[in-house]
């Protein structure tokens, strides 16, 4: 296994991506502390899958744009773990309109969450991961944070924000043994996108982008948050991995 000993952070765990990344993580050996803000029964059904397999689990409800709250759920990971080794930044939202009639809310409520967000936990992790001269941070970007996207005036600054801060921490970092990696999704069926009104529409939009015609899942991103989380990717840092079935292209 790739981590086994090993104790990683997931916020926005109890669906989706985070979901996924956090039972890959605990398949490959990883205990795993997982945020939820609403989905309370969804987050512990994941820790029992996870502690179902042999591992430690934590479910843990909090709001990552807040300061306090990030540095409670830390708190409580180390205090039921012994330590961290891996943060993967996730948790996020879109609230969407045309920048003409976009309100002053939807835009601070996105940059807010998104990218103060992985901020708030960061700055609490990371100076654990530099006084043990190791770790892992790798932060879920999107590919509309490298190219914009109409409507995404909010969410597309915030995912380009998380890009800039992904390769200014692996600077920072790198000296300490620390690897800073994100990853860009495109098109992934969540439940966002499963109970969308909009669902067959953004899907063949994509599709028209897409060289692989098919949509994502939350597993591919797994795959790839498991990999960079390992010592199997010591050498990569600073990196923007699209994980996209070739949408940007």
């Amino acid at each position: 296994m790739l981590l086994e000993g090993k104790n990683a952070l997931v916020t926005g765990g109890s669906q989706g991506i985070g979901a996924a990344a956090s039972i890959e993580l605990a398949r490959e050996g990883a205990n795993v502390c997982l945020t939820y803000r609403k989905h309370e029964a969804e987050a512990i059904k994941y820790a029992e899958e996870i502690q179902a397999m042999g591992r430690k689990a934590l479910a843990v409800q909090c709001d990552i744009a807040s300061f306090a709250d990030a540095e409670r759920v830390v708190k409580a990971a180390v205090e039921a773990f012994g330590s961290l080794e891996i943060l993967v930044n996730n948790a996020g939202m879109n609230w969407d309109g045309v920048c003409w009639k976009m309100t002053e809310e939807q835009w601070d409520r996105v940059l807010e969450v998104n990218l103060k967000g992985y901020f708030n936990f960061t700055r609490h992790v990371a100076p654990l991961l530099k006084e043990q001269k190791y770790g892992k941070i790798i932060n879920v970007t999107s590919i509309n944070g490298l190219r914009g996207k109409f409507g995404q005036t909010n969410y597309s600054a915030s995912k380009a924000g998380i890009i800039g801060y992904t390769k200014a921490l692996a600077k920072e970092l790198g000296a300490f043994g620390v690897t800073v990696n994100a990853v860009a999704p495109g098109l992934i069926e969540t439940a966002m996108l499963k109970e969308s009104e909009a669902r067959d529409k953004i899907i063949d939009m994509a599709m028209g982008e897409s060289a692989l015609k098919r949509v994502g899942q939350p597993e591919d991103l797994a795959y790839l948050v498991t990999f960079l989380a390992s010592d199997k990717a010591r050498h990569i840092t600073g990196e923007v991995i699209k994980v996209d079935g070739g949408q940007y292209i």
